[in-house]
């Protein structure tokens, strides 16, 4: 039979926000794997799946999560995590991988289940759902993403503050992602489109070190590097007002 290999969404951090569908894959799974940086630390994944299952069963995998800009030995790291994985696949019949968020929303698990497919044919690749961390700082802020007929665009700051500006100038919601190292360019481009006022900012979301703050307070200090952020449609004419 082939092997399985199944990307879990664990949510952005509270335990309580793992799915009982990825809590079910992560012990049927023979092995739990968590991506780590180099330091090998834990991360927030493992420390979210240690809540559901042993510590014996969790195999800590290093990628280069922080590298932006050696190519190379980010690659490198990503086959030398592949090659892992593979490994584990040939000796069990399923190995869950768990990622923050949700692993079809920029995950490493794209990355890591196209290495594995190459090197082990046949591999059954699943993913199980997670929440994000733009539905949970919405819960938590009481942000409302969309309504009516409102677009809702994502937009990864990493991609530089100019996607985020011309997203900012467009209709609907935006929301930003992975832009703590580049709070001063958000709040500036949240202020030059007259985005500022209703947007709000959260990290560590579910964590005791968790802060959720109104985008008007961002000073441009640089923030935990998966800082999320809301920054609301305009809205007008009362309650069904774009139906």
């Amino acid at each position: 039979m082939s092997s399985r290999l199944v990307g879990v969404g664990v949510g952005p951090g509270d335990p309580e926000l793992v799915t009982v569908k990825g809590v079910n894959a992560l012990r049927a799974a023979d092995v739990v794997v968590v991506p780590v940086m180099d330091t090998g630390e834990r991360g927030r994944a493992e420390a979210t799946v240690l809540h559901y299952v042993p510590q014996e069963k969790v195999l800590r995998v290093v990628f280069a999560l922080n590298e932006r800009t050696d190519r190379a030995r980010r690659e490198a790291a990503w086959d030398a995590a592949g090659e892992r994985v593979a490994g584990l696949l040939r000796q069990h019949a399923a190995v869950a991988f768990a990622t923050i968020g949700d692993p079809n929303v920029y995950s490493t698990f794209t990355y890591l289940a196209q290495t594995v497919a190459e090197l082990v044919p046949g591999t059954v690749v699943e993913t199980v759902p997670g929440i994000t961390a733009m539905q949970d700082l919405a819960a938590r802020s009481g942000a409302v993403l969309t309504e009516g007929t409102e677009p809702l665009t994502l937009v990864p700051v990493t991609a530089g503050s100019g996607v985020l500006k011309d997203a900012l100038n467009g209709p609907g919601t935006v929301v930003a992602y992975k832009f703590g190292r580049q709070a001063r360019e958000v709040a500036e481009a949240l202020r030059e489109t007259g985005r500022l006022d209703d947007a709000v900012w959260g990290s560590a979301l579910g964590l005791e070190e968790e802060s959720i703050r109104p985008a008007a307070e961002l000073d441009g200090a640089p923030l935990p590097y998966l800082s999320t952020l809301i920054a609301p449609a305009r809205r007008h004419g009362g309650r069904g007002g774009k139906l």
